[in-house]
Order: structure tokens, then sequence, then C-alpha cells
């Protein structure tokens, strides 16, 4: 039987009676424990063949090992009568049919689930009844030889938290963003994860936002490097303008993920929440104030890169300014010979110095001599 139905069918037989939905969830702890532990990027990587990534169980603070089947499942129902532990269940774009067993064995408002199937969601906090809802949009730094008009700089993705008194749930989407690294660094501070669900959603919250100031950097680099070739020498004709266009738009992608995320995160950091407790509150406002810091280098980002893409229009329009000046010196020294071969072509009899000796002579003197005057007058203003 395949994950989305064992799922299906842990969310029907929870309805039916207690018992029978523990052995649905013994196939899922089942599944859960088949091939060791990875870090995910893609469903098609997973040993589980699902969406789903891992499915841990901590009792304060410490990670529950079964040692034999049913030993997980059991660990979840006594988290569920003792109150001293929680579930962490990380999902990668699950489907409808997949999540939906989740989502009545742990009471999921269907609006919420909605939003984590089908993802492309604003940055948000959302309370439904005993349940928080947090999404955050994740970001990456697209490496790259060479910026080119056509360059991807940011590639962003999405991770929604499901927060219960007794489970966490992690809903990740796109090929980067993974918690196992997360998940470990965790469970090497069981004092930190001993202070439940909202420890786990902190601590995510962080590492969003840690990769945004990593992004931030690297895409001053880029920024950097079309500031020094739009000032070089021949930075006006070397210079593509697309280049700096596709900086701005990606530049664009990363300040839809960072800027709506500061609403949110002042919500966790200041409004009282029964799931969130105020010792963890201080913690999300040193993340927001980490969100500061990348909003306002966006916007100086930003900012530059206009007066980059000005600067450069200043310069191809000078650069143009340059060619039509030495083209209408030219088109000035050329005129003369023209202007005087032109009169002495015509056919008249009576014309000065027609029949003089030392005419063709004094004619070309005079020409060579006025354009070699207006040439050095065109060099000494600079338009030569």
């Amino acid at each position: 039987m395949s994950m989305s139905g064992n799922l299906r069918k842990v969310g029907n037989l929870r309805k039916v009676g207690n018992l029978r939905s523990v052995r649905g969830l013994r196939k899922v702890a089942a599944l859960t424990r088949r091939g060791p532990r990875v870090d995910l990027s893609h469903p098609a990587r997973s040993p589980l063949g699902s969406s789903v990534v891992k499915c841990v169980t901590y009792r304060k603070g410490v990670r529950q090992t079964p040692s034999r089947d049913g030993d997980l499942v059991e660990a979840v129902e006594q988290v569920r009568k003792s109150d001293d532990g929680f579930v962490w269940l990380g999902l990668h774009e699950p489907t409808e049919r997949e999540f939906a067993g989740i989502a009545d064995l742990f009471g999921l408002h269907p609006l919420a689930v909605e939003d984590a199937v089908h993802a492309h969601q604003r940055p948000k906090v959302e309370r439904y009844d005993q349940t928080l809802f947090a999404v955050f949009k994740t970001v990456c730094y697209v490496e790259h030889a060479e910026l080119t008009a056509t360059s991807e700089v940011v590639d962003t993705g999405e991770i929604m938290v499901f927060v219960g008194k007794e489970f966490v749930i992690t809903v990740r989407h796109g090929r980067h963003g993974s918690l196992g690294p997360l998940r470990e660094e965790l469970e090497g501070t069981p004092e930190q994860l001993a202070q439940g669900p909202a420890a786990v959603l902190h601590a995510i919250a962080d590492q969003v936002v840690d990769d945004y100031l990593g992004v931030a950097d690297a895409v001053q680099a880029d920024i950097d490097q079309v500031e020094a070739e739009v000032f070089a020498p021949e930075g006006a004709r070397g210079t593509d303008p697309g280049r700096i266009y596709q900086l701005k738009r990606e530049l664009l992608e990363l300040k839809r993920a960072v800027v709506p995320l500061g609403r949110p995160l002042q919500i966790l950091a200041a409004k009282p929440m029964r799931l969130v407790a105020p010792e963890i509150q201080a913690y999300f406002r040193d993340v927001d104030d980490h969100l500061k810091r990348v909003t306002e280098q966006i916007a100086a980002f930003d900012e530059l890169l206009n007066s980059i893409l000005q600067a450069h229009l200043a310069q191809v329009t000078v650069a143009q300014n340059e060619d039509m000046r030495k083209i209408t010196a030219w088109a000035a020294i050329v005129a003369v010979p023209t202007m005087v071969c032109g009169m002495y072509g015509m056919n008249f009899d009576h014309m000065p110095e027609l029949r003089w000796q030392y005419g063709y002579g004094m004619v070309m003197g005079l020409i060579a001599t006025a354009c070699f005057t207006l040439y050095r007058g065109f060099r000494r203003n600079g338009w030569l």
C-alpha cells in the first residue's frame, strides 16, 4: 500500500476507534524507520518513497529512539497523555491525499492545510483554535560563473510550520531549505528542545533569516561587480544594461520573501500566545532585529542599483555625445575642401585664377591651411 493510502487509513481509523488508529500509526512509524537518517532536497531522493521525511518524538528535549516496532507509536500516545514531549513530523511537497490523514490525526484546520499543500503563500502567522500556523519564504543564492541578462541569482521556496501543544509539523516546498541539519543541531542542545514546539518554530525562523543574511551578502558581491564594470573606462560600451535589470528583478524576488515576514515576527515576538512562552518570545525579538537588518540592506541595494543604472545611462548619453561631436568636427573639416572644389568646378569662363600659373597650388594650400586650422581648433576644444 502507498504512503498516501496509509495516511488516509490512519485518519479514517481514528474516527472508528483509538486501538485501530494506533495500528495505523504503527504502519507510518514502521515506514519512517526504514533506512538511515538523510538530508533530503527532493522527494525523489526519499528512502520512504513519499513526502514523509522524518517523524521523531522528543521527551524533555531528548530524542526517543524506538527499539522495536510500535515503540514510537507508544511514545506518541504517551506524549498525548503525559504532556511531557512532542512529535516533530517533516514533510516535503505532500499531495492532498498524502496530507489528509495527517490533518485528521492532528486536527489541522482545512484552510491551513490548503495553504500548506498548494504553497505560494506570503509569509504569515495565523492561529486556528489550538494550532499556530506559520509560513516562511526560504531563499537560496544560485551560484553562477558570470552574471548575464538571464542569470538566476535568487531561488525561493517555502516552509509551513504547524505548531500544537504536542506536535510540530513542517511542510517544505522547493529544492533547498532542508531542515535536517537544523534538527541535528537542536538535538545537540536538549535544553532548547525541552522548551517545546515553540523552540522549534524559533529555530526555523532563525535559520530562515540567517539564510537571508547570507544571500544578501552574496547579492552585494554581484552588485559590487556590476558597479565596478559600469565605472570602468569602457563601462559605457562594455556593460550590458540587461544585467542590471536582471539583478533588480532578482533583488525584487528577495524583497518579496523578506519584507512581508516583518509583521509575523513582530506578532510572535510581542503578542501573548499560549503556544509561545514569554522566554521564547525574547528570542523571536532577536530574529526580528536580524530581519530588519536584511530589510535595510535590500532597500540600500535597490537604491544603489537605481543609481548604477542611471549612471550607466548617463555614461551612454555622454559617449553618444562624444561620437556626435567627432562626427560634426570631421564634417566641418571636410566641408572646406568640398566648398572650394565645388566652387572651382563650375563651368564659367571668367573665374579668378583660372589662367594663373600658381592658382592650383594656392587653392590646395588654402584648403590644407583651413583644414589644419579647424583640426587644431577642434582638438583644443576636446572634440577630436
